[in-house]
């Protein structure tokens, strides 16, 4: 095991006349033993970071560091790193105990009977002890994955590289192996950098997220850091489903003033955003309240355009009342909670709950409070 860092790493690709920068002046560490899950949009570059590391890829500028010597310049063979694709990539004429035993094989020069016990350790972690004389096309989705880790954990290698590993599985099957990744990546301790989409795998599975956005690094920190604490627009309106609402306003006096609503402001809350009157008010759907009546202190008339039920919870899609602004925002009630479309309810956006971020630049001004901010930096309380 060991920690590995990029430092002002760099990846341009040639298109014609035109250079596109996949990853710019990347700073990140991965610690020791970490979980960190790269996580942003397609094409952000969280792949072709991944395959850097791999030796897929050669980096344009900048070093990566694996422990204590720089690799970007040596052969994957040199690297000791094991990757998991997306695809699983297991050889079809192979069975799953040759599949898992081939890399031991060409790259080492341990002996049959000491390849053939890592194997057999490995699948008895992976439960697939069973299976090591089947053929990849005779095993379900879950049980190829199984089968592509277990190839990665027979090397014994300092970092795991996972390429959205779980995008092939079935919804079930996905929640299933999540849990099933965590449990063994705990287990084996190895540093792990896991690359997905899926915002629910990077909240849950993670020790720490990294968000890339167009190639550059946007934040890094534990789920709830980035999820209560976002840094600027782009990781407040990533993270989270539903996503943030945002709405566009202006600072008059104690108040902030939007198209359709106001919210009064504290005079703490004057002084986070103090020198700056464009603004754009964030506010996360559990935390829009749905009033008994407009008499509440700011609150205001909403219509129920759409309600999506979801079991738990109901997804609530409304749109301001009596005003020229027709922007559809998103509450999350309690899913016993009864409401109708076409229905007209009282709403407010509570001062305790909103996030202010600077309209020109994106950069947060000011974050919601948490009951227990310790929850933050120790997410384990929560």
């Amino acid at each position: 095991m060991a920690a590995l860092s990029f430092n002002r790493t760099t990846k341009t690709f040639s298109d014609g006349n035109d250079e596109i920068v996949a990853v710019d002046e990347l700073d990140l560490e991965i610690r020791d033993g970490e979980f960190l899950v790269l996580v942003g949009p397609s094409g952000c570059g969280k792949s072709t970071t991944l395959r850097m590391v791999a030796g897929l890829e050669s980096p344009t500028g900048g070093t990566i560091v694996l422990g204590d010597r720089e690799i970007q310049h040596l052969t994957p063979q040199e690297r000791d790193i094991a990757m998991v694709f997306q695809s699983y990539a297991l050889y079809p004429h192979m069975s799953v105990r040759g599949n898992m035993a081939y890399g031991l094989q060409k790259s080492t020069d341990l002996s049959d009977d000491e390849i053939d016990n890592r194997v057999r350790t490995a699948a008895d972690t992976l439960d697939i002890v069973d299976l090591l004389d089947r053929k990849p096309g005779e095993l379900s989705g879950g049980q190829q994955q199984r089968v592509a880790l277990g190839r990665a954990i027979v090397r014994d290698p300092e970092v795991f590289l996972l390429d959205e590993p779980l995008a092939n599985l079935d919804a079930k099957l996905r929640a299933q192996m999540r849990t099933e990744l965590q449990q063994l990546q705990d287990e084996l301790g190895t540093t792990t950098i896991y690359v997905t989409h899926d915002q629910t795998e990077a909240m849950s599975m993670s020790d720490r997220i990294a968000i890339l956005n167009a190639g550059e690094l946007q934040q890094v920190g534990t789920p709830l850091e980035c999820y209560h604490q976002p840094e600027n627009v782009f990781v407040a309106g990533f993270i989270g489903e539903p996503s943030m609402n945002f709405f566009d306003v202006t600072v008059a006096d104690d108040r902030l003033v939007g198209d359709g609503f106001e919210v009064s402001l504290s005079e703490e809350s004057r002084e986070s955003v103090s020198g700056t009157e464009e603004l754009v008010l964030g506010i996360r759907p559990e935390d829009v309240v749905i009033t008994e009546s407009t008499d509440e202190p700011d609150a205001f008339e909403a219509s129920i355009n759409v309600v999506e039920p979801y079991g738990d919870e109901n997804a609530v899609h409304m749109q301001f009342a009596d005003t020229t602004n027709d922007s559809d925002f998103v509450a999350s009630i309690e899913g016993m909670r009864r409401l109708k479309e076409g229905e007209t309810v009282g709403v407010s956006f509570p001062e305790e709950s909103i996030h202010l971020f600077d309209a020109e630049s994106g950069e947060a001004l000011r974050n919601r409070r948490l009951e227990d901010e310790a929850h933050i930096e120790n997410p384990e309380a929560v």
